[in-house]
């Protein structure tokens, strides 16, 4: 497993995360535990849940596992909180998170999305605070723009406060919208970029097609506010194709676009989730096989 360093910060993150959204959602807290034993054993080491994740369910089971196991020592542990981000709520928010995930210090807290009706020092300055009493060691954010991540590193910077040290998008053969702004700011100031939803959430894995509605039991049956991110054209026509170069090349859909997106530049760590080891297991088989130069190219092309 390669480590990477995040943004300015000293954490050290694998180049595989785990995200723990489908934990207390979908599967219970036995085969979450048994999913966060293998993912370590593998040599991932960030983990990454959410207060929104199940109203905090998510968060519940990564701490109940944090004590079982008592290898907290060994994990980058990241999590969101989501707006307002108000002087009142972050430190609020924040305690609820290290309640429930059983420690005293969270590695990377990141705001889940941009907050338009908060000032934006008023949020960074409450973040700071968190820094500066312990609690957090760095600060990051998730669906960010590039506008929205440089304006917050520009007010961080005049007040004196800790910048953000990590963006995490959305990312895959379906959702590319990051290259062509946010990716390029990043490497230029050394912001960190976790990437989730490899596969879309599902959308890559060859269980849906332009017409049919979302198999039972699929992400998006259970949740089908993701149709509103992967229901247009371009998404659509990149997903058939991905579908047409799987047969032709002999290899499954998953496998392409993991292949795909693990070995993307910029890209500090992707986020991968599921419901069973074998989840975790088909990103290594991704990397382990990759693909070849000028396959790479003809998918960037698309």
């Amino acid at each position: 497993m390669e480590y990477r360093q995040l943004g300015r910060s000293d954490l050290k993150v694998s180049a595989i995360g785990l995200g723990a959204v489908t934990f207390s959602r979908e599967i219970d807290d036995t085969a979450a535990f048994t999913i966060l034993d293998h993912a370590l054993e593998r040599g991932i080491n960030l983990i990454d849940t959410a207060e929104a994740y199940n109203k905090g369910g998510s968060e519940s089971v990564v701490g109940n596992w944090l004590k079982a196991s008592g290898k907290r020592d060994q994990v980058v542990l990241a999590t969101k909180l989501l707006p307002p981000l108000t002087a009142e709520r972050i430190p609020q928010a924040a305690e609820a998170s290290l309640r429930r995930l059983q420690t005293d210090v969270i590695d990377l807290y990141q705001v889940h999305a941009f907050d338009k009706n908060t000032p934006m020092d008023e949020s960074l300055a409450a973040l700071g605070k968190l820094v500066t009493e312990g609690k957090v060691r760095y600060l990051g954010c998730s669906n960010f723009a590039a506008w929205q991540l440089c304006k917050a590193l520009w007010r961080a910077d005049v007040n004196g406060l800790p910048r953000l040290e990590s963006v995490q998008p959305n990312y895959n053969l379906a959702i590319r919208d990051i290259e062509k702004e946010l990716l390029p700011f990043c490497a230029d100031q050394q912001i960190g970029v976790i990437s989730y939803s490899p596969l879309g959430a599902g959308f890559l894995t060859g269980k849906y097609s332009q017409s049919g509605a979302a198999p039972q039991g699929t992400r998006f049956d259970i949740m089908p506010g993701h149709w509103a991110v992967y229901e247009n054209a371009l998404s659509m026509q990149r997903m058939e194709k991905l579908r047409s170069k799987a047969a032709e090349s002999g290899r499954s859909m998953v496998q392409l676009a993991l292949a795909w997106v693990l070995g993307q530049p910029g890209i500090t760590s992707t986020l991968i989730g599921g419901r069973t080891t074998a989840h975790i297991d088909q990103a290594f088989e991704a990397v382990e096989t990759g693909i070849s130069a000028e396959l790479r190219a003809e998918l960037n092309s698309w």
